[in-house]
């Protein structure tokens, strides 16, 4: 095993920074006893390899304290408190931020004090102050805002002034990607945010020390918000609110704490519990990744003029090896089956109106499609069925035709002709064999003697004949012709350039990868179609994936995955590598986390048992290597000259003209190199 993989199982390798959000029992009034509480889960949470330990608004004091957060003796017990954190800190790798009330110059000020191996690195005082409902805290503190000072405490160089500011961004320097920031509760809540400044000015994590007394629906709110934070922000957004053993006079209290990136809920605690801690591992080099590639964001922080100020903080990455996220296995597809209706939806709508909108601004009523009873031209079929439907022109003027070659079997070739009938279309069988073996005789090809030679070129030929036969049937029909390839086959480069499922005049699948294409049929069949015809495409997806272009000899079918990998590790790649840039490793890892056992995690809906596989890491390296290699070596001069067709997801496209441009002649050199180097063949 190559040196550089001994640290390939750690997820602080691959750009993760964890992050524990703690809920003490709260002790009123207590420091001391808060203090002990605050020691006993910060050394919890360092010993389960957290970066950033994050306690709830004021927990060295508590919350719902009122007028006694203007009494002397509390803020003095407080002061003693951050003293003992300092010290207790020494012994701790993470960095701890605790809420505390401080008098600072002459006001008292709802304060985060950052901590980490004996020092203060910062005090962030909160800049908007509740005054409404239940909430009175203008009558005890001030605002931050504009803050500029120092606070003095007890360090183990004697006495050390911290920076109190509210436009801190804290830093490493080994790390560009760990960069963090602190609001405290209703911060988040005001129309223009200190985060929003915070994360332009390079703050990857927000962190939120809340305490946010619960009632109906007040979990779902906070949910929400935290969401669109983090996604508007493109960052991380963890949030810590206050719990059990706050007075509960007029108020309750649920220690509600939630983890997201980038709208994704990375992590949720238990809530109405104390003395708990949510784990979570923020990718923060996918967030960084994520402003690279996003003008918007780029521009909107020349605009802003935001926060500028900096303190840096040591990082000694934790080389644990458990990690506290879920991986999807399908990133195209959602395992929550509301929203994986919502998903299928959109696609199949979309794809039909851009059919709908070629067809009327060409003025076309009818189009061609090669239907070979797989997945692709099923999909195509019915999505044209329905903008033919909507549009009111007959089905009858979808030409579909099954073209037979010599892999053709009997099952694809009567599930096409079967769901040609029962959607009403055209149907025709035209036999290319002939036509192929003329050719295969005039270019001199060993097959046309009599030796079973299978090569490319031998597919080649019925592949564009099918393509040749279909644009002539189009100008014959005086229509055009509906691509069938889709997103997954233009990544791999598994089509045939200028011909076969490269080549149409509107294509309605290049933007749906494979593993979708599956949900779409499945979910149409109940949504769109009659039962008949829902038999039908429940026959399609249950059929290996297989071109049928090399004769079945000894009952051994051709299948498509045998070559090019598994489809569902393929389009897991796809996206990562794509849509975040991600190095091949780091995407070898979350496959891994993702795959490496069948029975965790949660699948599609109705996704079916027999097809519910797991990989093991040698599996994965594998097929990650062909999909660098195909990728980045051999297939973009295909996607440089594509057809239209719709987008359909935010992972992106592959048009030139939209999501994703590169060289042709580029090369995978450099992905090959860093995933030989740093995944190993398998697990220790």
């Amino acid at each position: 095993m190559p040196e550089n993989t001994e640290s390939f199982f750690s997820p602080a390798s691959h750009g993760f920074v964890r992050i524990a959000c703690v809920t003490p029992k709260v002790h009123i009034a207590d420091p001391a006893a808060n203090l002990a509480e605050h020691i006993d889960l910060a050394a919890r949470a360092d010993a389960a390899g957290a970066d950033l330990i994050l306690f709830p608004e004021l927990s060295l004091s508590a919350y719902a304290l009122d007028d006694l957060f203007l009494q002397q003796t509390l803020l003095e017990a407080v002061r003693q408190a951050v003293d003992g954190l300092v010290a207790a800190s020494l012994d701790w790798r993470g960095i701890v931020v605790a809420g505390a009330p401080l008098k600072i110059g002459d006001a008292v000020y709802n304060c985060a004090v950052v901590v980490q191996r004996g020092v203060i690195l910062g005090i962030v005082p909160k800049i908007f102050l509740p005054n409404y409902r239940e909430y009175y805290e203008k009558r005890w503190f001030a605002s931050g805002a504009g803050l500029s000072a120092e606070f003095l405490y007890r360090s183990r160089h004697g006495l050390t002034a911290a920076p109190v500011s509210t436009t801190t961004v804290f830093k490493t320097h080994d790390f560009d990607a760990f960069t963090f920031a602190v609001e405290i509760c209703e911060d988040v809540w005001a129309p223009d945010t200190p985060g929003t400044k915070l994360a332009l000015a390079g703050a990857h994590i927000i962190l939120n020390l809340s305490a946010s007394p619960v009632v109906v629906g007040k979990s779902r709110a906070r949910k929400r918000l935290c969401a669109a934070t983090s996604e508007r922000l493109m960052c991380a957004y963890a949030y810590s609110a206050a719990g059990p053993g706050e007075s509960t006079t007029d108020l309750s209290w649920d220690g509600q704490s939630l983890i997201y990136e980038m709208g994704e809920l990375i992590a949720e605690g238990e809530r109405f519990s104390s003395g708990t801690m949510t784990i979570g591992d923020i990718d923060v080099d996918r967030i960084a990744q994520e402003r690279l590639r996003t003008a918007t964001f780029n521009d909107a922080r020349k605009l802003a003029q935001p926060a500028t100020g900096n303190t840096p903080f040591a990082h000694t990455p934790h080389g644990l090896t458990d990690f506290h996220r879920t991986v999807p296995r399908f990133p195209f597809v959602p395992s929550d089956r509301e929203r994986l209706d919502e998903d299928c939806y959109e696609a199949f709508n979309i794809q039909v109106h851009g059919l709908m909108q070629r067809l009327e601004t060409t003025g076309t009523k009818d189009v061609v499609i090669g239907i070979s009873g797989g997945l692709d031209s099923t999909h195509a079929v019915i999505v044209a069925c329905k903008a033919f439907d909507r549009l009111g022109i007959p089905r009858a003027n979808i030409h579909g035709y099954t073209m037979p070659g010599f892999g053709t079997t009997v099952g694809s070739k009567n599930d096409a002709l079967k769901l040609m009938r029962a959607l009403g279309i055209s149907a025709e069988t035209l036999d290319i064999r002939p036509a192929a073996k003329r050719m295969l005789m005039d270019i001199g090809h060993p097959y046309a003697e009599g030796k079973k030679v299978y090569d490319v070129n031998f597919e080649n030929v019925q592949a564009g004949l099918r393509t040749d036969f279909l644009f002539r049937l189009a100008g014959e029909k005086r229509g055009f012709v509906v691509g069938t390839g889709d997103l997954s086959e233009l990544a791999l480069g598994w089509c045939t350039y200028g011909v076969g499922d490269h080549m149409s005049h509107y294509n309605v699948n290049c933007g749906a990868p494979k593993t979708l294409i599956q949900h779409l049929i499945r979910w149409a069949a109940v949504r769109e179609f009659d039962a008949k015809t829902g038999r039908i495409l429940q026959s399609v997806l249950e059929r290996e994936i297989s071109p049928e272009l090399v004769p079945v000899e000894d009952g051994k079918l051709q299948k498509t995955e045998d070559k090019v990998g598994p489809y569902e590790l393929q389009d897991f790649s796809l996206y990562y590598i794509t849509r975040y840039g991600l190095k091949p490793s780091k995407v070898a890892f979350l496959a891994w986390h993702a795959w490496k056992d069948a029975s965790a995690g949660d699948w599609p809906p109705d996704f079916p048992d027999a097809k519910r596989r797991a990989y093991a890491l040698s599996d994965i390296r594998h097929w990650l290597e062909v999909f660098v290699w195909r990728f980045f070596t051999v297939s973009q001069f295909k996607r440089s000259a594509i057809p239209n067709g719709p987008k359909l997801i935010s992972g992106g496209a592959l048009s030139p003209r939209g999501d994703w441009r590169m060289p042709s002649d580029a090369n995978a050199k450099l992905w090959l190199q860093e995933l030989r180097e740093n995944v190993p063949d398998a697990v220790r």
